[in-house]
């Protein structure tokens, strides 16, 4: 049973289900013969060739119409953005006609936009973004936001075979950090819409996704740890569909809500997370929903600046100790 980092179970989903159907195909700046900027597609141009593995001009927009107009013709396109953060330059292309082209003239369009996202490396305010709020309200798009690395290669073959289009935040952070056992010739399929339960408590829940699970455990543990208090950790997950079945009943159990999000706090996805609580089990809550995210201002390169912009596992128990006693 091989431990594969977060990013080779990323690329070994993609080596997969490209070898299983050969509609599939990538496309993006520098994927080909330099294999991508984190190397997620090393090997898959002597592999599988210059007709499925093909280096792009530097436009995002350009990327997302090409693989949008594959899929129109039957194909199954992964579109890599070198750093999610300009995902922004393809917004129009993917709000006005990627999503919409099914509704408006029944086109299926199963293309996945994937790419590094979010901080904690010292990335600076172009290289360190987390853009899921910009798309969440965007009917006709999939977002999911793996934390795991059996996740990171579930949800992207998912994806792959879902008929709709999905953006696929992979956390730059977790690359090569987070490691799991994963069986050779398994076959990994992370259902899109369903969250899971990464840490079972009774005190209080942490709704919360992405590289932000892995610092809501550390902070659950020393809250267990220091104040006796068992605390769950709910990972989304998936963001649309969200799993509004597992928020309801984690809230049930224990009554207390922290949303943690790396995202900024305006505007953030806990927003819309806090609403679905309060109309859907407002007499479930024994306190206020508390949002732990990060600061509302571009992230600067500075480490310390860096480390104090984003939500860290101190601020979480913080926020732990301020509710529990609610």
């Amino acid at each position: 049973m091989p431990e594969l980092t977060y990013l080779e179970a990323l690329r070994q989903g993609m080596w997969e289900d490209m070898e299983r159907d050969d509609r599939v195909f990538v496309l993006g700046e520098d994927v080909g013969i330099y294999g991508g900027a984190f190397k997620v597609t090393e090997g898959f141009f002597d592999r599988f060739g210059p007709s499925r593995v093909i280096d792009t001009p530097i436009s995002e927009a350009a990327i997302v119409g090409a693989a949008a107009g594959a899929a129109h013709m039957g194909l199954r396109p992964i579109a890599e953005m070198q750093f999610i953060d300009f995902i922004s330059c393809a917004y129009d292309m993917l709000t006005n006609y990627v999503a919409t082209a099914r509704y408006r003239a029944g086109l299926s369009t199963p293309i996945v936009v994937r790419g590094p996202s979010g901080g904690f490396v010292r990335g600076g305010p172009f290289h360190s973004q987390m853009p899921e709020a910009a798309f969440f309200h965007t009917p006709g798009l999939k977002l999911v936001c793996p934390a795991t690395a059996r996740d990171a290669k579930g949800l992207i073959k998912s994806a792959i075979r879902d008929d709709d289009p999905v953006l696929y935040f992979e956390h730059k952070f977790l690359y090569r950090r987070i490691k799991e056992d994963i069986p050779d010739g398994e076959e990994v399929l992370t259902p899109i819409g369903k969250a899971r339960v990464a840490r079972n408590g009774k005190d209080l829940t942490i709704v919360t996704y992405s590289a932000m699970v892995w610092k809501a455990l550390e902070a659950a543990a020393e809250v267990e740890k220091t104040d006796g208090a068992s605390i769950e950790v709910l990972d989304l997950r998936t963001l649309l569909p969200m799993d509004d079945e597992a928020i309801i009943a984690s809230v049930k159990k224990t009554n207390k809500v922290l949303v943690v999000h790396e995202d900024t706090r305006t505007g953030g996805v806990a927003g819309e997370i806090t609403a679905r609580i309060n109309e859907q089990a407002f007499e479930w809550l024994d306190g206020p929903i508390l949002r732990v995210t990060a600061h509302d201002t571009p992230l600067p390169y500075a480490p310390t600046l860096d480390a104090f912009g984003l939500p860290q596992p101190a601020d979480i128990v913080n926020a732990a100790r301020w509710l529990l006693p609610y």
